[in-house]
């Protein structure tokens, strides 16, 4: 099967999942949108209210703030695959339940067994611990950590920019090693 259709499977089987209880509550559930053969696949926490409306990744503010980062990157959305550890939004934004993270866990590790991407970005606190559970975003982020013959870079979400302007200049610099980080030929 091509990766295409193996995302549009994975994809048909999040939309109607309810293996949890946060599809009580979501309005759709967004199983990330992008390229195939994306080199690039970016993970961050859960879906948002506009994202929860619109059944599509990172279309909020926080979104706008990763396209201006990706810029950074010299990335485009278009390049890049975007997805979240969850998939359906937790009630009043809260963090995701660890039951909740377990529920779609298998969804996420199929969509980067499909696409294999160069680097996997994991956007806060809560992508980096369901790949890093002993790590730190303080420790990680801006750096790429090798782990079971995947890539990886941590950063900040770029929500944080919006409750925190001093992450900006972190985030921008993180980015900026991103594009370097997928500029380099992986070993």
């Amino acid at each position: 099967m091509s990766a295409a259709a193996e995302l549009e499977r994975i994809a048909g089987e999040v939309r109607p999942c309810q293996k949890c209880e946060l599809y009580a509550t979501r309005k759709n559930a967004v199983p990330g949108e992008g390229p195939a053969d994306a080199k690039v696949m970016i993970v961050g926490e859960a879906p948002g209210s506009n994202e929860d409306e619109q059944g599509r990744p990172f279309v909020g503010s926080a979104g706008r703030n990763l396209d201006s980062l990706l810029s950074k990157a010299g990335l485009a959305r278009s390049d890049v695959f975007i997805t979240n550890v969850v998939k359906c939004r937790p009630p009043g934004n809260r963090r995701p339940k660890r039951k909740e993270l377990d529920s779609c866990h298998p969804y996420l590790r199929r969509q980067i067994e499909a696409i294999s991407p160069r680097l996997i970005v994991l956007l806060g606190d809560t992508a980096l611990k369901e790949f890093f559970p002993d790590s730190t975003l303080a420790d990680l982020h801006g750096k790429v950590t090798k782990r079971g013959g995947s890539r990886f870079f941590a950063s900040y979400h770029p929500a944080s920019m919006i409750y925190n302007r001093a992450l900006s200049a972190t985030l921008d610099e993180d980015f900026r090693k991103l594009g370097d980080a997928v500029r380099e030929k992986s070993d």
